[in-house]
């Protein structure tokens, strides 16, 4: 939203700082200012001339010379523009002036001086100019020629300020604002912050209720048939339309917004939007079928063809505004070729409308349409703002002469928005900003803002009855109003105070753990990667899943980027085989990666309630590492997240992209934690890989409630450790897993260490089985073990093996 100050001013009289002193003191206010622009900066000394003479230059058929009345002289300017003639009045720039823009359209940051010198042999005093030189935009000066001098009109001054006259001695702020202030979205919501923050009296234009004798109803009728979709239709009629030019004071605001001015009609309409932030429509009233405009959905498939003479094919979903037989526009978008205004025009039909922000948007972007119009609709009008803005427009085409307006006005207003009541407390106002202002002095700052205040004494103390008018919908409770408090008081001023109550910080546990498994990673030589959650269905064909798998169960995108982002991921091993691909075609033969993300899991399909999001941690690598080496990384994270037990692993995991001799899966405490193993040679294929790759996934939302710092520490032992070694015939499908877990349990609160340093399969064991040999280490805390205490616990410790299968080797 860009801004005049001098436009600013005519609803702010007292406003006279300058546009630094206004940039500042608004940002602060929190209306941010993101740029400021002074379009009077570099043009000096330049008034309006009038042409009393010309004449070729002798020497230089280009050029000619000019007498030139600057209002108290005669000066003579040497010239090569070819456009003007005796009588023209033209901006002049005298000795030792600037403009901003140089003749071969640069603009130095000091300007260009322009200096009295010879041109050809001949003395010019000065320069006559165009309006680019001026650092005007063409396109916002229809008047202005294609090349050459800027001509003013007829009975334009001699002598007086050149650039003031062209609305340029002005300042032009750009403001960031919030899509809750849709009351900001104008110049008036602006000056009234403005006001309010230099504590200035808020002066509005100029609005009358006018119109003739006539009654609108005996020439028009409205009915409304969506009101889900339009809040309010208002409509007026204007006979006898009358176009001209728009005076200069208009033409030089719109121009300061970036509006190129048209005419008086046109220029009123954009002229109230911007003024007011409503946007607003005319139609030729004797084009109206009926003369009756119907408020509804249009037909599905119907055909519309709107003033860019751009054919749309329409859906029920969108609104339209229909006469008696056919639509004449599409409702807060754009209007119809079939009712558009014409030079020819004599009747015309004012509308002034609060349309649905939601359906607009989507209505607009169905249609690949973007207006102004719909801009503002998007962000959600205030319904009363329909009837002051009419009654402005109508204010404005009586005074200049645009029409005569119909008494009377067409109102739709199924269900009229009221201005809302809100009662706060003083004290929690304060205590949340930490000062200790007065009921009155809050209520200054919120008259200012047009919000009716009565302080009152409540159970705790003084209290705000506030009646919020209906234009400021982003105040809804406490926090909003101390807001507005705030700001007007001044953020700055607000005394730095230590909290009234002690608080502690610092991360959730999960959050805790998630950062604590991402140093063990990086730690343990991997790096961290970010894969889409978006990705293609056809990317889990590679990994050969087979049809009833949970990862088909997939949430498919609405309105996806395109078909490899089509559906949310339900594995997070598409994203990690892909990295490790582009990784080995880059030549980077030992790539390490990790990944700590969320899959989605839907809990039903078609979605009836949010899916399950779960948090996971995928190990990756290709190159040096084998299922072994990814095991022992594995634990190490799991062990350091406080998991002290033992961990069991089961080879019937089910995930088809592992090889199949080579997975498990990984549990604690009968608790299923995730799986591991290297990829399967045919999925390599599909990712075109030809290194063996392996991955780990950990599911974090079952680490979670396990996790936690169970750590206890113990002295250095006093007594001495018993050492056995056992070398075991096992079945050859007896896991090594299954024997640790059957030495624990023999062994009992004795044993101490299980190592395992040997396994042999070969000629010299029996067929159907192999030989695991273990070193085993038992210890008491408090006492050195005797003969019969190692005796029995080696004999249970051999009795839980034998129930396993496993004997002792024959020497």
């Amino acid at each position: 939203m860009n801004t005049s100050m001098n436009w600013l001013r005519a609803y702010v009289p007292g406003l006279s700082v300058s546009g630094q002193e206004f940039r500042d003191a608004m940002t602060l206010a929190g209306n941010k200012v993101e740029t400021m622009e002074d379009l009077g900066e570099n043009l000096e000394k330049i008034v309006t001339g009038k042409i009393l003479s010309l004449e070729k230059h002798p020497d230089a058929d280009k050029l000619s010379i000019c007498q030139v009345d600057i209002g108290n002289e005669q000066i003579q300017i040497v010239t090569g523009a070819q456009n003007m003639k005796q009588g023209d009045v033209v901006p002049v720039v005298l000795d030792g002036g600037k403009v901003k823009v140089a003749h071969d359209g640069s603009r130095p940051k000091e300007g260009v001086e322009i200096r009295a010198g010879k041109l050809r042999g001949v003395p010019s005093n000065g320069m006559m100019c165009s309006i680019e030189e001026l650092g005007g935009e063409k396109n916002l000066f229809p008047e202005a020629p294609e090349s050459g001098l800027y001509i003013f009109p007829e009975g334009t001054p001699v002598g007086v300020d050149a650039v003031e006259l062209l609305g340029l001695r002005d300042v032009l702020h750009e403001y960031e604002i919030t899509s809750n202030r849709v009351d900001c979205f104008s110049v008036l919501g602006l000056a009234r912050e403005a006001a309010a923050t230099f504590k200035q009296a808020l002066q509005y234009p100029k609005i009358e209720k006018l119109g003739n004798q006539e009654d609108v109803s005996s020439y028009l009728s409205v009915e409304l048939k969506s009101p889900e979709l339009c809040k309010r239709y208002t409509a007026r009629l204007i006979k006898n339309v009358h176009f001209a030019p728009s005076p200069l004071w208009m033409q030089i605001r719109l121009r300061t917004a970036g509006i190129r001015p048209i005419n008086n009609f046109v220029d009123i309409t954009n002229y109230v939007m911007l003024e007011l932030g409503q946007p607003m429509h005319a139609f030729d009233y004797d084009t109206i079928k009926g003369h009756k405009i119907i408020v509804e959905r249009a037909k599905e498939g119907e055909s519309f063809t709107t003033l860019d003479s751009v054919e749309h094919e329409l859906s029920d979903s969108i609104l339209c505004i229909k006469d008696g037989e056919r639509s004449i526009a599409l409702g807060g978008i754009m209007g119809g070729e079939n009712s558009m205004i014409t030079d020819q025009v004599k009747n015309v039909v004012l509308e002034a409308a609060c349309f649905d922000g939601t359906n607009i948007r989507l209505s607009g972007r169905k249609l690949g349409l973007r207006t102004d119009a719909s801009a503002y609709f998007e962000k959600g009008l205030d319904p009363n703002l329909c009837e002051m803005a009419m009654d402005r427009a109508c204010t404005l085409i009586e005074e200049l002469g645009a029409g005569e307006v119909v008494g009377g006005m067409l109102d739709c207003y199924p269900v009229k928005r009221e201005d809302s009541k809100l009662t706060v407390s003083v004290f929690d106002i304060n205590n949340l900003l930490g000062l200790s202002l007065s009921g009155e002095e809050m209520k200054k700052i919120l008259t200012a803002l047009e919000i009716s205040v009565e302080v009152k004494n409540g159970a705790n103390g003084e209290e705000l009855s506030l009646l919020i008018p209906s234009f400021r919908q982003d105040l809804e409770r406490m926090a909003d109003i101390a807001e507005e408090v705030a700001r007007f008081y001044g953020y700055d001023k607000i005394p730095s105070t230590l909290p009234k109550a002690a608080t502690v910080g610092g991360k959730a546990k999960d959050l805790q753990l998630n950062q604590k498994l991402r140093h063990l990673a990086e730690a343990l030589g991997y790096s961290e990667s970010y894969f889409y959650s978006f990705e293609s269905k056809k990317v889990y064909e590679k990994l050969l899943f087979p049809k009833d798998a949970m990862e088909w169960q997939q949430i498919t995108i609405a309105n996806p980027l395109g078909e490899d982002f089509s559906v949310m991921r339900t594995s997070s091993v598409p994203g990690m085989l892909q990295a490790l691909s582009l990784n080995e075609h880059h030549k980077n033969k030992n790539a390490k990666l990790f990944e700590m993300a969320k899959i989605y899991i839907p809990k039903s399909l078609p979605l009836t309630e949010l899916p399950e999001e779960r948090m996971t941690l995928t190990l990756g690598f290709a190159g040096e590492g084998d299922f072994f080496s990814l095991k022992g990384e594995v634990e190490e994270l799991l062990r350091q997240s406080g998991l002290q037990g033992n961990f069991h692993y089961d080879k019937d995991c089910e995930k088809a992209f592992y090889h199949p001799g080579r997975k498990a899966n990984i549990s604690y405490e009968g608790k299923l934690l995730g799986s591991l193993g290297e990829i399967h040679p045919e999925v390599l294929q599909n990712f075109d890989m030809k290194e063996k790759a392996y991955v780990a996934i950990l599911d974090l939302e079952a680490l979670y409630p396990l996790s936690g710092d169970f750590r206890k520490y113990k002295p250095v032992a006093k007594f001495p450790a018993v050492t056995r070694d056992f070398s075991l015939l096992v079945p050859v499908n007896v896991m090594a897993g299954d024997l640790e877990d059957a030495i624990h349990k023999g062994a009992g609160e004795l044993l101490e260490k299980i190592e395992l340093f040997d396994i042999y399969v070969g000629a010299q064991v029996q067929e159907g089985y192999k030989s695991m040999s273990y070193k085993v280490s038992i210890r008491a805390k408090d006492h050195t073990l005797t003969e019969q205490e190692i005796v029995g616990c080696t004999n249970s410790l051999l009795k839980a093996l034998e129930e396993k299968g496993a004997r002792l080797r024959d020497a």
